[in-house]
């Protein structure tokens, strides 16, 4: 067999292992069990009961879960990426670590779900039930939560760099060492809420109900708080908007 006739012979595995190694191609089926690391890529499952299932892993880039039942499942590391999730129930679910970036996720409902350094950046999670959800250490750089329910959650360590929390509901949520540097607050309701140490630098605080906040060691350097609420919150050590260091002690008022 001339050389020739053997090179056109290994062309056809050559480029099934050419598409298998490149970035965001692979084989997904659609009608596979749901399964650890089941490759689900672009697949519609609109209104899917997944309840309790383990997706652990899985490969749900560009999926439409719209409607789904999800509550309970198991999505460990999973990849969300630009996955439509509009209106999906999440509750309990376990997504710690699990990619969701992009993600169109607003008025989806994650009651309770860890989502423990998970990644958000850019994701529409406007409206969204975040209720009591552990978002320590996760990324929501530029994320939309104009809206959202984040009533109780745990936002410890968690970034929100630029993100839109405008009208959002944060009584009492756990943030403390949280990045909101240039975020937008504007009317959010953070009555209640633990910002011990948190860098709020440059965001924007209009409106917002900071009642009973902790505050202290906070940096709010360059910050909008015109009409922002301060009642009893302890600002021991912050720095406020002026750049100046408030009184240790201090509760309320920065002087």
């Amino acid at each position: 067999m001339s050389a020739g006739h053997r090179f056109a012979g290994r062309v056809p595995a050559l480029c099934l292992l050419a598409l298998s190694c490149w970035p965001g191609v692979g084989w997904s089926a659609c009608d596979d069990p749901p399964a650890r690391r089941v490759n689900w890529l672009r697949c519609d499952k609109q209104g899917v009961d997944l309840s309790g299932a383990d997706l652990r892993e899985a490969v749900l880039t560009q999926v439409d879960f719209t409607n789904a039942k999800l509550a309970g499942a198991r999505l460990g590391g999973a990849d969300l990426g630009d996955a439509t999730l509009t209106g999906a129930h999440f509750a309990g679910a376990n997504l710690a670590g699990a990619r969701l970036v992009s993600a169109k996720a607003e008025q989806t409902h994650f009651a309770g779900a860890n989502l423990a350094g998970a990644r958000l950046d850019r994701a529409a999670l406007n409206q969204a039930d975040l209720s009591g959800v552990d978002l320590s250490s996760a990324r929501l750089y530029q994320a939309s939560l104009s809206g959202a329910n984040l009533s109780g959650a745990n936002l410890s360590k968690a970034n929100l760099t630029q993100a839109d929390l405008s009208d959002a509901r944060l009584p009492n949520a756990m943030a403390s060492a949280g990045i909101f540097s240039r975020a937008v607050l504007e009317n959010a309701d953070l009555s209640g809420a633990n910002l011990h140490g948190a860098k709020l630098d440059g965001a924007n605080l209009l409106g917002a109900n900071l009642t009973g906040a902790d505050l202290s060691e906070a940096t709010l350097a360059d910050a909008r708080i015109d009409g922002a609420r301060f009642t009893d919150a302890k600002l021991d050590s912050t720095i406020w908007a002026d750049r100046q260091r408030c009184p240790p002690g201090s509760i309320g008022d920065c002087r």
